[in-house]
């Protein structure tokens, strides 16, 4: 919604709504370069730049409408949290989006800390957030688990030296996830509380997930 308002205000054509999640992954100013693209509209550095500022204005007044939470995703992570795991949230988004939708989703209760991608350094697929989170659970990487639906969350994880569980739906745009070689696929967050996933050096059952 916010990217075909955003095209309607510069004279662009709209794009479908079906082609847009193909394009998120890579940050705001990725995604409005791409949109533009598709829209036909000539980006001229000085267009882009006033094209991501408003993209971002609309897009934070639009904050999960029309979203929802992954099916049992709220349920695994209460069921976590009372197993007295700790967890954090790693995104890419930038921290004035990602809080308020974690708000809007009912999600930001659950984490001890979320770390977000306010500098271009620290966007996934850097290690930089995740070896912040286990600096932050006093934690070694190996016992540091890793939950995401991307290339980038699954090199970004393996480049910390973390374990990495995908799951095969969200954003990571057809890409076989099994060629990355995560520690494990998943179809149902459920399966998290299932698996037991073990640490490089003594074995004992990971006690973080990110």
């Amino acid at each position: 919604a916010a990217a075909n308002m955003m095209l309607a205000i510069l004279g662009g054509r709209p794009v479908l709504e079906s082609r847009v999640p193909m394009l998120i992954g890579g940050g705001i100013d990725e995604l409005v370069a791409k949109v533009l693209d598709q829209s036909g509209v000539k980006t001229e550095p000085e267009l882009q730049s006033t094209a991501a500022a408003l993209f971002r204005n609309l897009y934070g007044q639009r904050l999960f409408q029309r979203s929802q939470v992954y099916p049992n995703v709220l349920m695994t992570l209460h069921t976590l949290r009372g197993d007295g795991r700790t967890l954090y949230c790693v995104t890419n988004k930038e921290r004035k989006f990602a809080l308020p939708l974690l708000e809007f989703a009912g999600l930001s209760g659950f984490f001890s800390a979320v770390f977000c991608a306010d500098t271009i350094e620290d966007r996934k697929p850097s290690p930089n957030m995740l070896r912040a989170a286990c600096t932050h659970a006093c934690v070694e990487a190996e016992k540091m688990l890793c939950v995401g639906d991307s290339r980038a969350d699954i090199v970004a994880a393996q480049a910390a030296g973390c374990r990495v569980v995908a799951v095969d739906y969200g954003y990571h745009h057809n890409v076989p996830l099994d060629e990355l070689r995560p520690d494990a696929i998943v179809s149902d967050m459920r399966q998290l509380l299932e698996l037991s996933v073990h640490s490089k050096s003594d074995g004992a059952v990971l006690r973080a997930i990110a």
